[in-house]
């Protein structure tokens, strides 16, 4: 069909909504681009097709209102494949850097194909890449059938989430998945039983925006999916279906299988930085639309500001690209069902539009205040290449909640047995007030994690002194020297009983502190069964089985998988758990309340060179009284015992120092009749009191 044509059939359109939106008799597309000089539309027959269908030249006058260009296409539906050429000045001292022979991806398309020949360095050198080029689908968002789903509003003090990658959670053949449902979404559906054992509440999920594999060294792939090229549609290598619309609709279907076992979907988004990278990157979408909008450019205004570590830094405090970041979650929340987001380096959102740190940046309460967004969970990592945080979003920006990373620093380094560290896992055990300073805060606002994909697996922390990321080729330059690991003697994988028994106790012990503590707790995918990538820290490029769940691990270490399950169900049947406020530090009160010890009661050691701590928590109301003993010491050290109230007798729940046994269910702990215990060194004990049926 010949361009004159294709202008025949189609209408003026109008400025809203952005994107490809399916209305009465058609689809009416629209294009945010402030600094170009003219738009193309092209309509492709298929998803692979190499040539257009149809080339529609937008008319400036016609198709175009203020900053926005715009057409309706009748007869064009949900499938139709689409891209975009966009004109004006290849000019990197003004900010610009359109190039017509580049198609561009729609940053608002739901659904984005033609992989099959995708080539990134096409995107890269000069000349025309229609063929190789990204493009998205037109997807009709009315056309699911939800069943009544919706998110489901679950309070963060009743919260265990677990951080998960869709694709190495089912990519081992020895997943038991079909081969066809193995690293998509719709496996993740087939090990939802699994989950729902396990006990957890929410799923995290590592990106599964529309990512770029081939961002990555030669050889290598992108694995976790930090190099988004699109906030709307999903990782069309995460489904199991081939169609255009397949990745949406599969998505939708595990959110509503994962809702369905009471379990909420928090996605991993990046809004930092997109995967275009620098001034040497490929040009797929923001670049070659409006590059000085998209960006932070340096005050050459040919480079980009790298807040990120990698490459770009996104404009988030800019009108147009914040309302890109807002339509993108509207749509998670309203059209996916999404329950929540933890927003990668977010720091860089807290940047003005030339990279300079601002007190109440825009985008953070455009977020905060948005009516569609209202009860969504909003996490953030409180950091990015230059700037560092933790505290500030929930003090300062009032967010919902961050991931606390000196709770991981602290209780790694206390249970390694480094000095000076009792009295900040005190801190880290009552929430943080040191960080969150707010005394009606909620404590579950502080995310609390061990490990997380960045970094070492807990059965690595506990085995590997020194990183191991020889396979990324990188020289082991990447990925962090401050594991605060401790192999136990010896480095790496072992045979040697003794080393894997207390590599066995250091995991639980750091369990039993992780669930403890109060703060909404977080693990890692695997750490339950002690997966291992074998003392790779930073295996964002290891799309292999270095960071696959390996499955084999479920039985091979039952033991720690089981003391994992029944920790998570003991603590979650406690009311001292689900406080939405701190507890109070005073001995004696009638509201919950907690109690400092050392190896003496109510004399707890703060000093440089202790390694133990102990409390006793008490809620009157709910008649729950625990006592917990850490002894984080190279030898072992006999404990004072409170006296249990009202005729109850201390039952010993967990002891780490007991192996398989280290978990003794309430109704089958036998009672204490010392008044002190001998907790063994490197162990964590925590006691119940049982017996009588009030409190006096």
């Amino acid at each position: 069909m010949t361009e004159q044509m294709a202008i025949q059939i189609t209408l003026a359109g109008r400025s809203y909504p952005v994107g490809a939106t399916v209305v009465a008799g058609g689809t009416n597309f629209c294009i945010y681009s402030k600094h170009c000089t003219g738009v193309e539309l092209l309509l492709f027959s298929g998803p692979t097709e190499r040539a257009p269908s149809q080339i529609i030249r937008l008319d400036p006058i016609v198709n175009k209102t203020n900053f926005y260009w715009h057409i309706f296409v009748p007869h064009v539906g949900s499938g139709q494949i689409y891209g975009y050429r966009v004109h004006g000045p290849f000019a990197p001292h003004l900010g610009q850097r359109f190039d017509a022979q580049k198609l561009i991806l729609d940053p608002h398309a739901l659904a984005v194909v033609n992989w099959e020949n995708y080539d990134r360095e096409a995107a890269i050198y000069p000349g025309d890449n229609t063929a190789q080029a990204l493009r998205g689908v037109v997807v009709d968002t009315s056309e699911y059938e939800w069943q009544d789903d919706q998110p489901l509003r679950r309070p963060s003090s009743e919260s265990v989430t677990y951080e998960m990658h869709v694709g190495g959670f089912t990519r081992n053949p020895n997943s038991g998945v079909s081969p066809e449902k193995r690293g998509t979404f719709a496996g993740v559906i087939e090990k939802i039983p699994y989950l729902k054992d396990l006990g957890i509440t929410a799923v995290e999920l590592m990106p599964v925006y529309q990512f770029d594999q081939h961002d990555a060294r030669p050889g290598l792939q992108n694995y976790w999916g930090y190099s988004p090229l699109n906030f709307f549609a999903p990782h069309a290598f995460y489904s199991s279906r081939r169609d255009p619309l397949g990745p949406i609709n599969e998505f939708r279907d595990m959110v509503k299988a994962l809702h369905r076992a009471g379990i909420e979907v928090i996605l991993d988004v990046v809004y930092n930085h997109t995967g275009e990278g620098d001034d040497t990157g490929p040009t797929i979408s923001f670049k070659g639309l409006d590059n000085s909008t998209y960006y932070i450019l340096d005050s050459t205004l040919s480079k980009y500001m790298n807040y990120s570590g990698c490459g770009n830094s996104y404009r988030a405090n800019h009108p147009i690209a914040g309302r890109l970041m807002i339509d993108s979650l509207r749509h998670w929340v309203a059209e996916m069902h999404v329950d929540g987001f933890r927003f990668d380096l977010a720091s860089v959102l807290t940047r003005g539009v030339t990279g300079e740190p601002l007190d109440l940046p825009t985008i953070l309460w455009s977020v905060e205040s948005d009516p569609v967004l209202a009860g969504t969970k909003l996490i953030a990592e409180a950091w990015d290449l230059s700037l560092y945080q933790v505290g500030w979003f929930v003090n300062r920006a009032n967010w919902f909640s961050e991931w606390n990373g000196p709770f991981r620093d602290d209780i790694r380094q206390f249970v390694k047995g480094d000095r000076a560290m009792v009295k900040k896992l005190g801190a880290r055990i009552i929430g943080s007030p040191d960080i969150y300073t707010d005394p009606q805060r909620e404590p579950n606002r502080s995310i609390q994690f061990v490990t997380c994909h960045d970094g070492f697996t807990l059965n690595d922390l506990v085995s590997y002194n020194n990183k191991h990321n020889q396979g990324n080729d990188e020289n082991s330059a990447d990925g962090t020297d401050s594991n605060y690991s401790w192999n136990c003697g010896i480095e790496g994988q072992t045979s040697d009983p003794a080393v894997e028994e207390l590599r066995a106790r250091q995991i639980k012990n750091f369990l039993t502190i992780l669930f403890i503590s109060q703060g909404t707790p977080m693990m890692l995918m695997g750490d339950e069964v002690r997966r291992t990538q074998l003392g790779n820290n930073n295996a964002y490029c290891q799309d292999n089985e270095v960071s696959w769940f390996d499955w084999s691990l479920v039985e091979k270490n039952g033991e720690i998988l089981s003391f994992t399950k029944d920790v998570i169900k003991f603590i979650q049947s406690l009311e001292i758990f689900k406080q939405t406020l701190p507890l109070l530090t005073e001995p004696v009160s009638w509201e919950p309340h907690i109690i400092w010890h050392g190896v003496h009661l109510e004399n707890p050691d703060l000093g440089d060179d202790s390694h133990t701590l102990a409390f006793t928590l008490v809620h009157p109301e709910k008649q729950e009284h625990l006592h917990v003993m850490l002894n984080a010491y190279w030898k072992d050290l006999l404990f004072d015992l409170p006296v249990p109230v009202s005729n109850k007798k201390w039952h010993r729940i967990i002891d780490t120092s007991l192996g398989k046994d280290a978990f003794q269910h309430p109704d089958l702990a036998v009672p204490l009749i010392s008044a002190a215990y001998k907790v063994k060194a490197r162990s964590s004990v925590l006691l119940m009191a049982q017996g009588v049926t009030s409190l006096s």
